[in-house]
């Protein structure tokens, strides 16, 4: 069965840092799409970020500048480096896959209606 664990979460002051990691079971991570979901209170699950099978990645608008994704592959994790959080960050975090024939597009990030593997999800929160 495929799992995605993640960890990383916390509570940070605005203006500060987190790096999110996300370990694959029964998944490699270089052989698909692969990003990073949220979900405020309240609001729609928003796609943060994706990298393709080439190393390529997208980013929504808001996050642009201030956040990076990226894979280790000897390791068969995913990491979302978060810098520069703002209090609108605060989201409950989700690592997420496709199927190994499902494509990344170029120029945005997975909905969550695209996402075939979920994890349980990691929180954080950014105090002003």
């Amino acid at each position: 069965q495929v799992q995605l664990v993640e960890s990383g979460g916390g509570s940070v002051q605005a203006g500060g840092s987190l790096r999110l990691s996300c370990a694959a079971s029964a998944y490699t991570v270089s052989s698909g799409c692969m990003g990073w979901v949220r979900q405020a209170p309240g609001k729609e699950r928003e796609g943060v970020a994706t990298i393709d099978t080439a190393g390529s990645t997208s980013y929504t608008d808001s996050v642009k500048g201030r956040f990076t994704i990226s894979r280790d592959n000897a390791k068969n994790t995913l990491t979302l480096q978060m810098d520069k959080l703002k209090p609108e960050d605060t989201a409950m975090y989700y690592c997420a896959a496709r199927r190994y024939r499902g494509s990344c597009y170029r120029r945005r990030p997975l909905s969550a209606n695209e996402v075939n593997y979920w994890g349980q999800g990691t929180q954080v929160t950014v105090s002003s």
